[in-house]
Parts: C-alpha cells; structure tokens; sequence
C-alpha cells in the first residue's frame, strides 16, 4: 500500500468514528420520545434530585420569637403599666390596600403592629401574611371565618382555630403566637381551652377598644384610642376601614407625644 492510499484510508476510518461518537452523543441527549434534550435518564440522579426539589415550594422559615415570662394569664389584657411601650392590635380583614396602607403609616412612624388574620382573608390575600411579617409587625390567628366562636359546638370551634392556623402555617412556616377570638372580646373557657390544644397558650383580648368597625369618623376614632391609651395598653383596631386608615397617623403622634411607643405583642410582654 502507498503512503498516500494508506492516508486516505486512515482519514476515512477517522471520519467514521467521529460519526459514531457524535450519533452517541446525539442518541444521549435524546428522550425517550426520540426528541433532543435529553429526558430523565439521561440526567444524572443530582441533577434529577435538583430538578424535582426546584419544583417543590420551600416552606418559609418561621420566625424565633423571644420567650415569653412566666405567669401570664391565659388572656391577657394589657402589658406591664411600668413602661412607655403600647400594642395596636389590628383584626386583619378586608381591603388589602388599605391594610397595606396602615402597615406603611406605622412604618414611616417606625411602629410596629399586631395582625390577627381571618383564615379567608388569607386564603383572599396570601401575600399579606409575607408583607405583615416583612414589615417587623406581628401576625397571628383571628379564627378561619370570623363567625361567633363563642356560640359554637368544640369540634365547630376547633376547626375555626385549627384551619386558620394551618393557613399560617403554609403561608410564613409557623402558627403565630396569639389567638384572638372572633367575635367576643374574651374566650370563653371552651375556647381557650380550644386554642391552647392548637398551639395558643394565651388568648389576646384587650383593655382599649377604638370602636372603629363602627365607623365613626377618623377624629372619633383618635379621640377614643387616645383618651384611653395608657402605658402596657392593648388596643383593638381593624383593618377594612377607612377613618381608621386616616386616624392612625394622629394616633401615632399623640403616643409619640405622650412618650410612648407602638410595638409588637411580643415586645410590649417582653420588653
């Protein structure tokens, strides 16, 4: 054989290998189906792993709270009197404008809110657990459909406590700390008894109730909330409605005035 027949039969027997590997390849990257790209076999089990978990939500991370101190009751109603700290405690339902509206007033005033959410607003509105929390405020449990607990059969109530519970839980990775419940100012023993078996040792009642829900104006709302407040208070406001929206402003400013200061639950009880 000639050095030039045996060049040419080296550079065809080249071009058919480079033909194999690249039909290879091809048939690797393939699916199943016979498409190109590649399908789950052709993965290796990290990336397959990494696929699947990318598919699934992350469930947020809840938040640590500080330990409470010992002795509370099991409904509370005011914070120690001894300090300057009070707790505006919002019933969280309705327009989420407006609650967002009332989140950012308190902020520019750097105040910090309680919101017990209704389990349907959230169901409504999920991201306005996030934008509560994201906020520095607090959020807890204000019962699923905000019907009258107090007049309900346990398993009727429980489910009321535990579903909204369960809404929190899915939406920011915990319970909260507090249960309100709907309706009544103060849980009768069935329902907190109902409410520590959910997770809520303590029922959140309060001392100061701006009557807001009865929308009387924005400056009657300031002049109850403020002719009322007093240090370690817990005052009752609601979202939804707008003289609230317009009179918390003012209501931050006569605290500030007064020396006091809005914070979370949490800290007016840990402070």
């Amino acid at each position: 054989m000639t050095f030039l027949h045996r060049r040419t039969v080296l550079r065809a027997a080249a071009r058919g290998a480079l033909a194999g590997a690249a039909g290879a390849a091809a048939a690797g990257c393939a699916g199943h189906d016979g498409t190109a790209g590649g399908g789950a076999a052709a993965r290796s089990p990290a990336a397959s792993m990494s696929a699947g978990a990318s598919k699934k939500p992350v469930a947020p991370r809840p938040l640590v709270l500080p330990a409470l101190p010992a002795g509370l009751p099991a409904q509370i109603e005011h914070g120690p009197r001894t300090g300057n700290a009070v707790a505006l405690t919002f019933h969280g339902r309705g327009d989420p404008k407006m609650a967002t509206d009332m989140l950012a007033a308190a902020e520019r005033a750097k105040a910090r809110l309680t919101v017990l959410a209704v389990g349907d607003w959230l169901d409504a509105q999920p991201r306005m657990a996030r934008r509560v929390l994201d906020g520095g405020h607090e959020l807890g449990n204000h019962t699923m459909r905000h019907l009258d607990i107090s007049t309900m059969s346990a398993p009727a109530a429980a489910a009321e406590i535990r579903e909204c519970a369960e809404r929190l839980r899915r939406l920011t990775g915990g319970i909260g700390r507090w249960f309100r419940p709907s309706r009544a100012r103060h849980a009768t023993d069935q329902v907190a008894r109902l409410a520590r078996e959910a997770g809520y040792p303590h029922v959140l009642s309060y001392d100061v109730d701006s009557l807001d829900f009865t929308d009387p104006g924005a400056e009657a709302v300031r002049r109850t909330v403020l002719g009322a407040v007093r240090p370690g208070s817990v005052v009752s406001l609601h979202f939804g409605h707008a003289g609230t929206v317009a009179a918390l402003p003012a209501i931050l400013d006569g605290l500030h005035r007064r020396g006091l200061r809005a914070v979370t639950t949490t800290e007016l009880l840990t402070r």
